[in-house]
């Protein structure tokens, strides 16, 4: 997400690195450049022109310490209003209700439905409690069937009525949920192709008969600046509290997340980040305004492998790197724990300095992954075990048994067998890492 923008972005700052000192002559061209950068995100043009002064007026009006870089001042100044303009900070959601009830609503074909079963998943994930989807989208065709497929995948409750009144249903499920001990009520409302005044009306009715925390609107981020007239409208009509932006992951040009908050005065609150049911993130101004700037963003890296990796198995793995005892029986179980934080290459742009040391550029193809996969299942646990055994004839066995080649097994041995050397020297002391 915002690849083409953070690049552009990272491009123009990086001229003023060499400066010695910020002026209005050396400030004017990179100012040019981050307000066409803005521009061909998407971003809309009042924000733009608005941001870029900003930016520009505190430049100069700084007072560069001569213990500061004034190319790294001028970074310091960009990703502040980044931040700002993004939200500023984090907005919770407020869930303090008993149980706490959230309304989701959009236009049709903006992935509402599907975001709901990720929030469902999101908040069992982040608070070890119990929700319940209720299904109030009794107009679209195979809208309550989609939502009950995606509980059952997720093994989530869902309540559902069939094609009964939307505002009976959610007053039900809430009832329903209070005797049952559920914590969260999510609630799947119909979209609509605009703002239809009679499906509005119905909103209201669900929101005046259950009163919920939350009612947050989901949008396509690849509507571009149409958004914020679908934002301004639902607002118009209903008070709300947050927006989650879908589809970032997508062939964006994000300048949507950079309008909605100064246009709207609505939060984002989160942004879907793959298609998985475990693909919504929970949304950070100010780590988002480092990731488009190039600084990373360790702390949600961090946050990522605490949710996937389980503990004890990654302590263990540690002990029989340092001990020399890793095998492939440790190595096939830590790349499955890997694959449970996403895409390698979405985890690599979250390192700070990633561009510079050239690894944004990297590409993991899944099928590789699942080679690997296939040739450590295919052996024996002794092999497993002692892959200084695996020779000719075992090697063709698993070949054959993995639906790879010799040579990829050739190639998987010598990897992991490098790596083994790599492990020890670090933790004899005797190799010192770029870091």
């Amino acid at each position: 997400m915002f690849e083409n923008l953070g690049d552009r972005l990272q491009n123009a700052i990086h001229k003023i690195k060499g400066y010695g000192k910020i002026t209005e002559d050396n400030i004017s061209d990179m100012m040019r450049e981050i307000r066409l950068a803005l521009l061909e995100a998407d971003v809309n043009y009042a924000v733009v022109k608005e941001f870029t002064n900003t930016v520009k007026e505190k430049a100069l009006g700084e007072e560069v310490i001569s213990s500061i870089n004034p190319g790294d001042l001028f970074v310091k100044i960009v990703k502040d209003e980044l931040t700002e303009l993004l939200g500023g900070e984090s907005k919770p959601l407020n869930l303090k209700g008993n149980p706490a009830i959230l309304m989701l609503v959009g236009l049709q074909g903006s992935g509402k439905t599907t975001t709901i079963a990720k929030l469902a998943n999101f908040l069992r994930k982040k608070h070890s409690k119990k929700p319940l989807l209720v299904a109030c989208d009794v107009y679209r065709p195979a809208a309550i069937d989609q939502l009950k497929q995606l509980g059952k995948q997720l093994n989530i409750e869902v309540y559902d009525e069939g094609k009964a009144d939307p505002v009976l249903i959610a007053e039900h499920a809430v009832d329903y949920a209070k005797k049952n001990g559920y914590d969260y009520v999510l609630i799947d409302t119909a979209g609509r192709l605009h703002i239809d005044e009679e499906l509005m009306l119905e909103l209201e009715n669900i929101r005046n008969k259950v009163n919920p925390e939350e009612i947050m609107l989901v949008i396509d981020s690849m509507m571009g600046q149409d958004a914020i007239n679908v934002i301004t409208g639902f607002n118009d009509q209903l008070p709300l509290t947050g927006v989650v932006l879908t589809k970032l992951d997508g062939d964006t040009r994000g300048g949507v997340a950079l309008s909605v908050r100064h246009l709207t005065n609505v939060p984002i609150k989160f942004i879907g980040v793959s298609e998985k049911l475990d693909g919504l993130d929970s949304f950070d101004p100010e780590r988002m305004a480092g990731r488009i700037l190039g600084m990373g963003d360790i702390i949600s890296l961090v946050e990522k492998a605490t949710d996937a990796i389980d503990e004890k198995e990654a302590e263990k793995a540690a002990k029989r790197m340092q001990t020399g005892k890793f095998d492939l029986e440790d190595f096939l179980s830590t790349m499955k724990q890997i694959k449970k934080l996403g895409p390698l290459e979405n985890l690599i742009k979250m390192i700070p300095g990633a561009k510079k040391m050239g690894l944004t550029s990297v590409k993991v193809d899944p099928k590789d992954l699942a080679h690997i996969e296939a040739i450590i299942l295919s052996m024996t646990p002794k092999e497993r075990r002692n892959p200084d055994i695996i020779k000719a004839s075992r090697k063709s066995r698993i070949a054959s048994g993995s639906g790879t080649s010799v040579q990829e097994v050739n190639k998987l041995l010598q990897q992991f067998d490098s790596m083994k050397k790599m492990m020890k020297q670090v933790s004899n002391g005797n190799m010192k890492l770029p870091f």
